[in-house]
């Protein structure tokens, strides 16, 4: 039998690459078919049963091992492709996701009170005044799921939560408090961060023992307070609460890390300005309202959700937005409380959701995640 040549062997393979493509698009019109008769029954995408008694049926028509896989991740494929063909064909039909949402042209502002947490001075302070002006009829509350709870019960229109900083990273336990809660993210703000070590009136960087501020703020100016290995750093609530303790202490020996309007707040000195190590340290801050509101220019949306707890589940999900070409901004993923080792996904796209490609996305995902939830557009 006389052996082929490479560029022999390469036609071949255009052939039957071809053909594949004719398949293929012989398989997607039937697929078209079986989209009109959901949309007709009502019945859903997504039927993971008849998904799985198909893969195993196909692996068992190859040869070998390696074949045996390939044709299961080949037909995995396949699948995913055809359902998403059917989110679209859903969409067409105005049967895509309830969202739940209103638009508005914009957030009601007047006569509204805005709570944060920390005290006066603090980062949350001053991103809610930067957002909503300085004569913002704003409140402060000590824990951050506190702010929320003001919220849910009326006593305030917005809270005003920190979520993720550029050099440190999520603020986790706000994301936990997404899930706690049944509020919305209508807006955010960015506050540049500019720690300084602030100090009694009189103190020297000579005389400070121990440091106390905000594990985020400790973190953020780690590189500075390490190269002082006598300095003793201590967790505090707010960064500005760790200034008004120093205040309250009246220990020389003791300094806090906060703003340089904490200083002014409480009469304390300024020993060193700019400890942060990134200078272009910066704090995303989210605004919380009780009603799901989105406002007409909203180009963000954040969602949350459970994946089947399985190999690929995360790739399938995320699929969803490459398919329907929506740009993903962030991921972050949290423990499921109550069960090990199992991750609920927070994700940040850009769009709208009247953006038939938002749509389309969280449509597919809704129908193959355990859980979802539109946590915000903004």
């Amino acid at each position: 039998m006389k052996k082929l040549d490479l560029q022999e062997i390469r036609n071949k393979l255009d052939e039957i690459d071809a053909r594949l493509v004719q398949l293929f698009e012989e398989r997607m019109v039937l697929c078209r078919d079986v989209a009109e008769f959901k949309i007709s029954t009502g019945k859903p995408v997504y039927d993971g049963e008849r998904e799985k008694q198909k893969l195993e049926a196909v692996r068992t028509q190859a040869h070998g091992a390696f074949n045996s896989q390939g044709v299961y991740e080949l037909f995995t494929q396949l699948m995913i492709m055809s359902r998403r063909y059917q989110y679209r064909l859903l969409g067409e039909h105005g049967m895509c996701l309830d969202m739940g949402f209103t638009m508005v042209e914009s957030l009601k502002r007047d006569g509204v009170k805005i709570v944060y947490q920390g005290a006066e001075g603090a980062y949350s302070h001053c991103a809610a005044l930067q957002y909503f002006g300085e004569t913002a009829d704003v409140y402060n509350v000590s824990l951050f799921e506190d702010a929320l709870i003001e919220v849910e019960k009326g006593r305030a229109d917005y809270a005003v939560l920190p979520i993720e900083n550029s050099s440190a990273g999520a603020v986790s336990d706000n994301y936990d408090n997404l899930v706690k809660h049944n509020l919305y993210i209508v807006a955010e703000t960015q506050v540049a961060v500019n720690h300084c070590l602030l100090g009694l009136p009189g103190a020297r960087l000579s005389d400070i023992r121990q440091v106390c501020s905000h594990p985020q703020a400790l973190m953020q100016s780690s590189e500075y307070l390490n190269s002082h290995r006598e300095w003793r750093q201590i967790s505090s609530v707010n960064t500005a609460v760790a200034a008004k303790e120093i205040l309250e202490e009246r220990d020389r020996s003791h300094a806090a890390v906060a703003s340089e309007i904490s200083a002014k707040l409480y009469g304390l000195q300024v020993l060193k300005r700019g400890i942060n190590h990134n200078k272009d340290n910066v704090t995303r801050f989210i605004i919380l309202a009780r009603d799901p509101v989105y406002r007409k220019d909203a180009g963000k949306v954040s969602i949350c959700f459970e994946g089947l707890h399985k190999s690929g589940s995360l790739y399938n999900m995320l699929g969803n937005f490459i398919y329907n070409d929506v740009n993903m901004v962030m991921i972050e993923s949290r423990p499921i409380e109550g069960r090990s080792w199992e991750y609920r996904f927070f994700v940040d796209v850009e769009g709208s959701l009247r953006d038939e490609a938002i749509q389309n996305a969280l449509t597919g995902i809704s129908e193959e995640a355990v859980s979802m939830r539109i946590l915000g557009n903004y």
